[in-house]
């Protein structure tokens, strides 16, 4: 092992969460999964898997989806953080070095988060509008103002009040919760009345199902490697298990579902409209769409702060000689330009990109976890090639089928590449690790956990 007075600052000052400080899993991580998938971003677009292979295909997609989720991208990273009880950038040191882990997953973590807040802008302000019968369709000014005023007033929330977001957060979800299910008991006995027709040239109505992997893994790759920091709060691998099948299966199951048969129900009613939730509430519910549409908004406040919060920790984390707040506000007025400029609401090619990027980091850590005894190894010196070989090739497999990428991309859209980048993250960190490019272990408290 290498010597320890080595290391830089984010890991000699990091200390772990120590086992009085934990609790159940229905007391911390299940509920900050559950919050997360109740988010409208998540669900709005699901829809369009059913043009591609009908309700019964994108359910079943929805329900390997949910599975894959957590097993491949949430499982072992809680397990990481419950055995070490330290976060994410601590714990990447392994697979990435200690000094590539200022990239990745430390930096590349606030920055992706970047991305995040911007969808979430784009999202509560175009809500905003349309509960109050504003025009919701195109960058309008007034769509650019509200853009603005939710950007920085949940990013001043998020770097100083997040622990007061926090306070009613968990009751927010269940605010979506009841807009869906009284959505979906409208749109249900509309759902009879959809009929899926296959294209003659078309790729097969399994696309479908793709479809909905590809966009659900994609959303939730980074929730996944987040994993990590949720489990520094599990007691034990019981509560690791139970948070991923209830917060994680549970609630991709319960939200995607929803999500496919309102908008099932919608097309049902009116074959043109576009298949996303947002379009769908005022077909099968006109009378309740604006409430929804406010209460919906209302809800995105929980996961505008902790995406602020996210950023501005993560970057000040690694970047210590810049300040929080500095950070969190420069993040945020990336995320906004990016939401009032439109580019937010393409959450095809977001959620793809994201997938893209986190499936090899993913894949690579599970390896790494996998090869060294089903243990954390520790942080290793520098730069672990196995780790940014692994995510080199991952990511080019994971692109490949963006939006994006327009005539350029090698695989159709409904490809789940995100699933493919976690295998190839994983297969080549093996294979380069075997042939001794797999960096040197340096001394560290809690390793070989």
């Amino acid at each position: 092992m290498a010597n320890a007075q080595s290391l830089p600052s984010y890991l000699a000052s990091a200390r772990p969460n120590p086992p009085d400080n934990r609790a159940p899993w229905y007391m911390n991580t299940a509920p900050a999964y559950f919050g997360i998938f109740m988010w409208i971003a998540f669900y709005d677009k699901l829809g369009g898997a059913l043009q591609l292979g009908g309700l019964d295909v994108a359910l079943g997609g929805l329900v390997v989806a949910a599975v894959v989720c957590h097993y491949l991208f949430h499982y072992v990273f809680g397990l990481l953080g419950m055995k070490t009880g330290y976060p994410l950038y601590v714990v990447g040191s392994s697979t990435f070095g200690t000094t590539g882990g200022f990239l990745f997953p430390g930096i590349f973590m606030g920055l992706l988060q970047i991305g995040w807040y911007s969808v979430g802008t784009f999202y509560a302000a175009k809500l905003m509008l349309m509960a109050f019968g504003a025009e919701a369709e195109g960058i309008s000014p007034l769509f650019v103002v509200v853009c603005i005023a939710w950007g920085y007033i949940f990013a001043l929330l998020g770097a100083f009040g997040i622990r007061y977001v926090a306070m009613i957060s968990s009751y927010l979800p269940w605010v979506a919760v009841a807009m869906l299910g009284i959505a979906g008991v409208c749109a249900l006995p509309h759902v009879g009345s959809f009929r899926f027709t296959p294209a003659a040239d078309g790729p097969g109505v399994l696309a479908g199902a793709c479809l909905v992997l590809q966009m659900v893994v994609g959303f939730f790759a980074t929730a996944g490697a987040a994993g990590v920091d949720f489990g520094t709060n599990s007691r034990d691998e019981n509560d690791v298990n139970m948070a991923g099948l209830t917060g994680v299966t549970l609630s991709i199951i319960l939200a995607g579902g929803l999500a496919l048969i309102i908008v099932a129900g919608a097309l049902g009613i009116d074959p043109t409209i576009a298949p996303e939730v947002g379009r769908a509430l005022p077909v099968v519910s006109p009378g309740l769409a604006k409430i929804m549409f406010l209460l919906l908004a209302i809800g995105s406040m929980a996961p505008a702060c902790f995406c602020s919060s996210i950023i501005g920790n993560s970057l000040s984390t690694m970047i210590p000689t810049m300040g929080r707040v500095p950070l969190t506000l420069g993040g945020a007025t990336i995320g906004i330009i990016l939401a009032a400029t439109g580019v937010a609401g393409n959450l095809g090619a977001f959620f793809g990109l994201i997938g893209s990027s986190f499936g090899p980091i993913c894949g690579a850590m599970v390896a790494d976890y996998v090869l060294s005894g089903r243990k954390w190894a520790g942080p290793r010196a520098g730069v672990n090639i196995a780790g940014y070989g692994a995510w080199v090739l991952g990511f080019l497999v994971g692109i490949s089928s963006n939006p994006m990428l327009g005539a350029s991309a090698v695989l159709p859209g409904w490809h789940p590449t995100s699933v493919y980048s976690f295998i190839v993250g994983f297969v080549v960190y093996a294979v380069l690790a075997s042939v001794g490019l797999q960096g040197r272990t340096v001394e560290y408290p809690g390793a070989a956990k």
